[in-house]
C-alpha cells in the first residue's frame, strides 16, 4: 500500500481527476495548500503598500492506492498536470503501513479498494 500525495497547480484540477476517473482511480482526497519553490513568487501592490507574495495556493490530492495501481496512478496525475512550466508540481510516494475502513472495520488493501 502506498500514500500518493501530488501538489499541482489549482487550474490543473480538473484535468488530474479526469484522467485519474479514466484511469479508473475515483478515491481522493483535495485539499488547498499555500508553498513555494522554483516559482518563487510575485510583487503585488495593494493600497499603495508594495508586498511580496511567495507563498503561492496550490492544490494537494492524495490518494492511498494497493501497489498495483502506484505507476498508473502517478502517470495519470502527470498526464493532468503537465503543463511544461516551471511550477507544475511534485509527486510523493510514501508507504501506507495501514488503512482501516471504519464503516466496516475492513483493514489493509481491502480498506482501500
Amino acid at each position: 500500500m502506498k500514500m500518493i500525495t501530488a501538489i499541482i497547480q489549482p487550474e490543473r484540477l480538473d484535468d488530474v481527476k479526469n484522467a485519474l476517473f479514466n484511469a479508473e482511480i475515483c478515491k481522493m482526497t483535495i485539499s488547498r495548500v499555500k508553498g513555494c519553490g522554483q516559482q518563487g513568487g510575485y510583487i503585488e501592490s495593494y493600497r499603495g503598500q508594495v508586498k511580496t507574495v511567495n507563498l503561492l495556493e496550490k492544490i494537494q490530492v492524495q490518494i492511498a492506492v494497493n501497489d498495483e495501481f502506484v505507476d498508473t496512478t502517478i502517470k495519470a496525475i502527470i498526464k493532468g498536470a503537465k503543463s511544461g512550466n516551471i511550477g507544475d508540481g511534485k509527486i510523493f510516494v510514501m508507504p501506507l503501513d495501514e488503512c482501516i475502513r471504519i464503516r466496516t472495520d475492513e483493514k489493509g488493501c481491502d480498506a482501500i479498494g
